[in-house]
């Protein structure tokens, strides 16, 4: 398909730079194809779902995943950011690099509070060049590895808000910290948020309890591919890149129990979405899951696991877009975006959510 049919405006006064307060206040836009749109709150949730529905929460979470270093080429050195994007093993990391130009495999970089010096290894980490992708990706090998380079990461890196949010506000401060986590993130991994469910609280969640909605939680590291514009004229010709993700066995069987019910899966986030479409069967079963996805949904993609799907509101052009058009139907989804815009919701990591079903 072309890729500009998923092309809009979108003023920039729509896009949020900090998430509702507190964040289950976040205004919810309800999608029923064929049905027409709802203005409702994220605290409405429980009320717009059936009892023994199902809902699917992507618990990765956030590590500081933009590094600053130098990279050293003989006597010449040059100033480098890195952003990690998908862990290889115990002491690699694919990572895009800002100016890609600078580095060729074989470079080593160091990164640390002071770059240039030698003179103390709790402030320093090192990494070798060792393939150079497309598109800025490169390949790096650390001098750690396991837990040791997972700390020296949280001890160098910066918490890698979206380039939109950074680009109008700058680097991550200590409010980011919490408000770019969900209340539920366990499992280290992720260069992004699964923004769907920064709109959870501790409150919401009771109240799904009562209403008899359970939730279920499985994991997708989200990479910095999520950010990455559609460059292509064509559906056809975008690549997506890996993302790991892990369903367990017993979280299968219990939604697999949960649809025999006569439940419906709800899908927190397209993270959430993308990986049980990735492990579900022909005939909608879902299945354990342990491994990388790639999966590129657009309009005439058959859906087999999930009904229905909470989600942000996307860029124009983005592969996230083309989700929601394939799930919802892409004139539907261009009402709804017109409607949210008209009607002042908030767009992006930390705007407003939407509730969409299937079309």
């Amino acid at each position: 398909m072309r890729v500009d049919l998923f092309d809009f405006h979108l003023p920039e006064d729509r896009i949020a730079l900090r998430p509702a307060s507190p964040r289950d206040a976040a205004r919810m836009l309800v999608v029923r194809p064929g049905e027409g749109l709802e203005d409702r709150t994220v605290r409405d949730l429980p009320d717009l779902l059936d009892p023994h529905d199902v809902l699917v929460l992507n618990d990765t979470k956030v590590i500081p995943a933009r590094l600053y270093g130098l990279r050293a080429r003989g006597e010449a050195t040059a100033r480098v950011e890195i952003m990690l994007h998908k862990r290889e093993g115990l002491d690699r990391w694919r990572a895009f690099a800002r100016p890609a130009k600078r580095l060729q495999p074989g470079d080593r970089i160091r990164f640390g509070e002071d770059a240039e010096s030698t003179a103390c290894e709790l402030v320093r980490l090192d990494a070798e060049v060792e393939e150079r992708g497309e598109g800025g990706e490169v390949l790096l090998r650390f001098a750690l590895q396991g837990p040791y380079l997972d700390e020296a990461i949280v001890r160098l890196g910066e918490l890698p808000l979206p380039p939109y949010i950074q680009a109008k506000r700058g680097g991550a401060d200590e409010r980011d910290r919490a408000d770019y986590q969900t209340i539920y993130a366990r499992d280290e991994g992720a260069v992004a948020a699964p923004t769907a469910g920064l709109h959870f609280t501790d409150e919401l969640f009771a109240r799904l309890d009562a209403r008899g909605i359970a939730r279920h939680f499985v994991t997708l590291h989200v990479g910095a591919g999520t950010f990455l514009p559609v460059k292509a004229e064509d559906t056809a010709e975008h690549r997506m890149h890996a993302e790991w993700g892990t369903i367990p066995a017993r979280v299968a069987d219990a939604l697999n129990a949960a649809r025999a019910r006569g439940g419906r899966i709800v899908a927190v986030g397209t993270t959430s979405m993308r990986l049980l479409e990735s492990a579900a069967a022909e005939d909608g079963t879902i299945q354990p899951f342990s491994g990388d996805t790639d999966i590129f949904i657009t309009p005439g993609y058959r859906f087999r696991a999930v009904d229905a799907l909470m989600t942000n509101f996307h860029l124009p052009r983005s592969t996230l877009f083309m989700l929601v058009s394939a799930f919802s139907g892409l004139e539907t989804m261009r009402a709804a975006y017109d409607h949210a815009i008209t009607g002042g919701y908030r767009f992006y990591s930390y705007g407003d959510s939407s509730l969409l079903f299937r079309a």
